[in-house]
């Protein structure tokens, strides 16, 4: 996807938020700020609510707002940390310090920092459910030091990984994931000033396929108007149906493969009955995920096999039975 990324240029404001509860929290936050632990499932909003209180919170946010994600430091090498645009002037001439004390220092400089506007600064750090103890220990030092002029925002997916002195620091919001008909609301909204021509169940649907989660729902949104130029029903059907039959495709090979054919089988019903598909279009799906799944001589095997099967169709009455056939195949091979 080489354009900007809908969930950026339609960052929701504070009073766009869909859940109500953390919306009202947060809003109290900008009048009295204290340390925010956000806390919900992947996809229902804590980095953009974070960054919708930034804004609303500060006068210049793009010097007093701090974004960590964990994996900027965890997932990468010190060398990786220590040229990152918005960490290297932390860093200039401190190359020989260890990984862990060039997070420490990142952290303890952004928070003693003055801020440019207003009386605080916020940092927020993202993802900390990965955040080793011995860090969290460092983190919880600096949050003691620097609570006078610092506000620290911990968004997790995990608040039990976090040690009680940090949760006991920070007041606890809560999100859930997004109803459908709040899925709904936010991709009305931003296909809307996108000017993109869309009807309720192109909407509807989306929202039935991010299943909760608002982040892939604004996603495949886009990815829908990408692709086919509106988000009608049909069109988001084209984009997004096949991606959830490869899943379901995935998920038929899995089993078969470890010998459980009634849940494969169960699944080949829902592609030939609810999916409506007929045996020579599962057997393409089969050999579209075949080619991402296997290689060498295990995907010349799916290949004749599924030849093989797709010559008995011609002649048989029943491509149920036939494609059955092509999963206990599997199952013996994978025994």
């Amino acid at each position: 996807m080489d354009a900007p990324l809908w969930t950026e240029t339609h960052a929701p404001e504070l009073a766009e938020l869909p859940q109500d509860d953390a919306r009202e929290y947060l809003q109290r936050a900008v009048e009295e700020p204290l340390n925010l632990l956000l806390q919900g499932p992947p996809g229902s909003g804590k980095t953009a609510a974070a960054r919708a209180l930034a804004r609303e919170a500060h006068d210049d946010p793009d010097n007093d707002f701090v974004e960590i994600n964990v994996a900027d430091f965890f997932g990468r090498t010190k060398t990786e940390i220590k040229n990152d645009p918005r960490f290297e002037h932390f860093l200039v001439g401190r190359s020989s310090l260890s990984k862990r004390d060039m997070i420490n220092h990142v952290l303890k400089e952004s928070a003693s920092y003055a801020p440019v506007s207003g009386g605080y600064t916020t940092i927020l750090l993202d993802n900390a459910e990965n955040v080793r103890e011995d860090f969290q220990q460092a983190l919880r030092r600096i949050m003691e030091q620097h609570h006078r002029t610092t506000q620290f925002i911990v968004a997790t997916r995990q608040p039990t990984k976090l040690i009680p002195p940090i949760r006991s620091r920070c007041f606890p919001v809560s999100f859930r994931s997004p109803t459908s008909d709040e899925l709904v609301t936010v991709l009305e909204r931003i296909v809307e000033r996108e000017g993109v021509e869309y009807d309720a169940d192109g909407l509807e649907f989306v929202a039935g396929y991010a299943d909760g989660n608002l982040r892939q729902a604004i996603l495949a949104a886009q990815t829908t108007v990408e692709d086919e130029g509106e988000l009608t029903m049909s069109a988001a059907y084209e984009t997004l149906g096949e991606v959830g039959l490869e899943d379901e495709i995935e998920s038929m090979l899995d089993d078969a493969e470890a010998g459980d054919f009634t849940d494969a089988r169960s699944t080949l019903d829902d592609l030939l009955v609810d999916e409506g598909l007929d045996g020579t279009e599962v057997l393409e799906s089969i050999l579209g995920v075949a080619r991402k799944r296997y290689q060498g001589a295990q995907l010349a095997r799916i290949h004749r096999l599924v030849a093989d099967i797709e010559f008995e169709m011609h002649d048989g009455t029943s491509d149920r039975i036939h494609i059955s056939h092509l999963l206990a195949e599997l199952g013996r091979n994978a025994e």
